[in-house]
């Protein structure tokens, strides 16, 4: 006799007889776990380790959580939990391009868009559609709830970084003025958090956890 099994194929085994939609929801949350194997330059604030970008997401919504309040324009806030929420969950496919990998920046684009069509074509349609609209529109960028999104996502690793002693920025050989400037847009969100961007490099600079220019 045989065994019964139980593992991802058998999961979706079960999934499957309820009804084919709700097979397809199991399946597709089965397939974004893969987002905890993508790991990330920013170590996490114990310096123990680097962080993956699955806990990068958890953070980065309870960032927008958080500083909702604290952004100069209408947010919705709600939209930007779940904006940030998917906005990398195209990196199972196309990995983690490092934020000041002016190479890796070449090809990005394409290889998320790619990423994106396949990834959120798993879901059901009704599902897809609405991650694949929310994705969209953070990398447009365009609404004040976007770029509210986008500002948490840059604050969340200058946070790290600032915490570990700036040893990603060091590692990497990473000079103040580039921060300042992959920085700049958290001030289109919030004058306070670029006030503290800015003294947060100062002070990176003054402890030679920073190179200066």
């Amino acid at each position: 006799m045989t065994a019964d099994r139980l593992d991802r194929s058998r999961v979706s085994e079960l999934a499957a007889d309820i009804d084919a939609d709700f097979a397809q929801r199991i399946d597709f949350l089965l397939e974004i776990d893969k987002l905890k194997t993508v790991i990330r330059r920013s170590r996490i604030t114990d310096d123990s380790r680097l962080e993956n970008t699955a806990e990068h997401s958890w953070h980065l919504a309870l960032v927008a959580t958080v500083m909702a309040d604290r952004a100069d324009g209408d947010v919705d806030v709600t939209r930007a939990i779940e904006m940030l929420l998917v906005h990398d969950i195209v990196e199972i496919d196309a990995g983690d391009t490092f934020a000041y990998d002016a190479a890796g920046h070449e090809d990005k684009r394409d290889r998320e868009v790619a990423a994106a069509d396949r990834i959120f074509s798993l879901a059901p349609p009704t599902v897809g559609e609405r991650l694949r609209a929310l994705w969209d529109e953070y990398e447009e960028g365009v609404t004040p709830t976007a770029a509210f999104a986008y500002a948490c996502d840059r604050l969340q690793p200058l946070l790290l970084n600032a915490a570990t002693r700036g040893r990603s920025w060091q590692e990497h050989g990473i000079r103040q003025q580039q921060v300042r400037d992959l920085n700049a847009p958290i001030g289109q969100s919030s004058a306070d958090a670029w006030r503290f961007v800015q003294s947060i490099i100062d002070a990176a600079v003054a402890a030679g956890a920073l190179a200066p220019e």
